[in-house]
């Protein structure tokens, strides 16, 4: 598909364009790719296809600039990504893609833009902030099953967050880095190395520049606050560990007397006064000393 450029962006033909020579939006597949770079007369510098794309960056060559994307997909972060391969020059800007993903972009930057292209700096800012749109909301999501995880974590309710709160923060992690890849981004096209962009349209880069910095910062803060929630699992699951160690050396304890004196009387010595008591003698003196550790232990609040 093919859109000119405009406050309202329009479909038309290649011959149109050709004829014309009007700047205009080319929405393509891999396949398509090579021919429509042809029928542009643009040399692009990459031979590398589109599953190869992992890294969201625009570099100048000699007759354009070429830049990718990689977009993870909202409902599967650490899944396969949405790869764009995009082609500027002075007059046409190149979208390749294999998932549609592109067109969908721009189909909802034409029912929701009042102005959706009237430069190809003003369409090139309103592509990339529609595709992390959603990601505030994302974020938000992530701090509301983060809260959750610290309210059960502060009830002592510590069974499933060791496995939720591990993926989180793989995704978080790979949020950063994407955020960050898009801030330096916009900071690569604000400088305008090749002199395609006018000079009072820059700040439309830098825009979609301080967006990711922001997305970044709440990523980052929401690492801290993810390290925060497992520190506090990690502080009840220490806090239950030594319950069960105090509990088992107070059992130890509470026995070891009574260890002591089975250890005396299995030696049977002959003039011990107690052998004629039997075995009720050493029951009952049995049971004395383990009321006598029990209420050593209440009194010192250890049970």
């Amino acid at each position: 598909m093919i859109y000119t450029l405009g406050s309202q962006m329009e479909e038309t033909d290649m011959e149109t364009v050709l004829t014309t020579g009007i700047p205009a939006i080319f929405l393509i597949t891999e396949a398509q790719f090579p021919q429509v770079m042809e029928e542009l007369s643009i040399s692009v510098e990459s031979d590398s296809p589109l599953s190869e794309i992992c890294f969201c960056k625009v570099e100048a060559q000699q007759e354009c600039l070429y830049g990718t994307f990689a977009i993870p997909r909202l409902l599967d972060v650490l899944g396969s990504r949405y790869r764009i391969a995009c082609v500027i020059t002075e007059k046409y800007i190149v979208l390749a893609d294999n998932d549609g993903f592109a067109r969908r972009l721009v189909e909802r930057i034409r029912r929701k833009k009042a102005h959706q292209g009237e430069t190809r700096e003003r369409f090139l800012y309103n592509f990339m902030v529609e595709f992390i749109s959603k990601d505030a909301v994302l974020l938000e999501n992530y701090e509301r099953e983060l809260m959750d995880m610290e309210d059960q974590a502060g009830k002592g309710h510590v069974e499933d967050i060791r496995s939720r709160i591990q993926p989180i923060r793989k995704q978080l992690l790979t949020l950063r880095g994407y955020y960050d890849q898009i801030a330096d981004m916009g900071r690569d096209l604000e400088e305008n190395e090749n002199r395609y962009f006018a000079k009072k349209q820059l700040r439309y880069f830098g825009t979609v520049a301080d967006r990711a910095d922001r997305l970044k910062d709440r990523t980052s803060h929401l690492l801290e606050y993810a390290q925060q929630v497992r520190d506090s699992y990690q502080a009840v699951i220490d806090a239950k560990q030594n319950e069960n160690m105090q509990f088992l050396t107070m059992i130890s304890t509470i026995f070891f007397p009574l260890t002591l004196i089975t250890g005396w009387y299995g030696m049977n010595f002959q003039d011990m006064p107690e052998l004629d008591g039997g075995y009720p003698v050493i029951i009952l003196v049995s049971i004395l000393v383990v009321i006598v550790c029990i209420f050593i232990f209440k009194k010192k609040k250890i049970l």
